[in-house]
């Protein structure tokens, strides 16, 4: 991670994700770690009653918090909760329900609201339900849209990332059946061209190199199994050329069974589940969900709300506390490039310290 804690301490937010789930567990078991202090300041949109209810239950009294207003004073030492609603909750760890999704969305606007004044620098959510917030807010279909959507940010790019392999969709939540009618060259190129405009802001890699994976098994066996690679997918890799190196179509299963992952900063999947199925078997634990081509900067971890381990104390807290790390990396990596290009001969030593 870089190190900006002695030049500025970044306020990390936090909401809270389905209050059923573990995401309390998670706060406790991260900032039971003092260093974390050190490193950012933590400040959870949530409420003290619910705070309360999962510290009893997780049996962690040593974790305190300091209760602030959205705007107010920030306690260095510990967990800074921003009481978001006041009502009385009814919490029962394991599955969401419509209750819980109301406050899930309560808590996420607040923190949104908070990001855009420039109250808090950055954003993890934690993990929270669709269904049950679609129940308060139709049409929600994740964080990613709906943050994409109150930025008035039209096409977002959800990354997977960890520090051996990053990975980008095409198309994300869409069912299989649709996909093929859905691809398109120019959806492909304008993928390829987020992540590549990511990889240089987001990442600081000045010469960045994606590898592009094919729609059909075998990426299509020179049209045997499918032509999309060669009308579709093709010429959208073709025309990158100065920009970044941009190769492929390459069978999914060879690409990641024969470690050709581990020569490229960036993949480009075309559905789902082709690119999270590897990523979350690599990377179990320490994986983390990045919205790419916001003006602000939204990690979270890359799991859902452990509905059936919530409330028994196993939680695994690193990929929430890699989501936190990352942010603040990132955070670091935008200023750096923004410095860059007020000063372009900064421009030539990025190039040579930071790519690949």
């Amino acid at each position: 991670m870089n190190d900006i804690s002695s030049e500025h301490k970044l306020k990390v937010g936090i909401s809270i994700g389905d209050l059923n789930g573990i995401s309390h567990e998670l706060i406790f078991k991260t900032f039971l770690d003092h260093a974390m202090f050190q490193v950012c300041t933590p400040v959870v949109y949530g409420s003290a009653k619910a705070w309360a209810f999962h510290r009893k239950l997780c049996n962690n009294p040593e974790v305190q918090f300091q209760p602030v207003q959205s705007g107010g004073q920030l306690s260095d030492k510990k967990v800074n909760l921003v009481n978001s609603w006041e009502e009385e909750v009814k919490i029962e760890p394991g599955p969401a329900n419509s209750f819980t999704g109301k406050y899930a969305l309560i808590s996420l606007n607040k923190a949104l609201k908070d990001l855009k004044d420039g109250f808090i620098d950055v954003l993890v959510t934690l993990p929270l339900d669709k269904n049950s917030v679609a129940i308060n807010e139709p049409g929600f279909t994740g964080h990613t849209g709906y943050i994409a959507s109150y930025f008035n940010v039209q096409k977002p790019l959800m990354m997977m990332i960890s520090d051996a392999l990053k990975i980008a969709c095409v198309t994300v939540h869409v069912p299989f059946k649709n996909v093929p009618s859905i691809l398109s060259t120019d959806l492909i190129k304008n993928t390829i061209r987020a992540g590549i405009q990511s990889l240089k802001n987001d990442f600081g890699i000045a010469k960045p190199r994606l590898g592009v994976l094919g729609l059909n098994p075998h990426a299509g066996d020179g049209g045997l199994l499918g032509n999309e690679e060669k009308e579709i997918i093709q010429p959208a890799i073709n025309s990158f050329h100065e920009e970044a190196v941009v190769l492929g179509p390459y069978p999914a299963d060879g690409y990641f069974g024969k470690g050709t992952f581990k020569k490229f900063d960036l993949t480009i999947a075309m559905y789902h589940d082709q690119g999270l199925i590897p990523f979350k078997t690599m990377h179990p634990e320490n994986g983390v969900n990045f919205t790419a081509g916001l003006p602000v900067i939204r990690t979270s971890p890359s799991h859902g709300t452990g509905a059936d381990i919530a409330g028994k104390n196993k939680a695994d807290e690193h990929s929430f506390r890699s989501a936190i790390y990352q942010a603040i990396d990132i955070y670091a990596n935008r200023k750096l490039m923004a410095e860059a290009k007020a000063n372009p001969l900064k421009i030539s030593e990025l190039a040579t310290d930071r790519s690949g």
